[in-house]
């Protein structure tokens, strides 16, 4: 179950709740019972190893240097 981060406006709460896909997405504070609203928080992401390229997602027919030999190719021949 996915856990959810709550503030009580009335009395200042910051809590955690664990709730269902199916449950609704209300919830009261634990301390006053008063009406709280969801946190969002940006979520941090970290990209580590080698990297990802343009190349990542290309077929390997060719190998990855196939596309800009190609372009270099065909844009020295229009100039000639």
């Amino acid at each position: 179950m996915p856990t959810y981060q709550y503030f009580c406006d009335a009395c200042s709460l910051d809590f955690e709740a664990s709730r269902s896909f199916s449950d609704t997405s209300d919830q009261n504070c634990p301390q006053c019972e008063g009406i709280t609203r969801k946190v969002f928080a940006p979520v941090g992401v970290h990209f580590k190893g080698s990297g990802f390229y343009r190349t990542d997602s290309r077929s390997t027919k060719g190998g990855p240097g196939e596309g800009s030999s190609t372009s270099s190719s065909s844009s020295s021949t229009s100039k000639e």
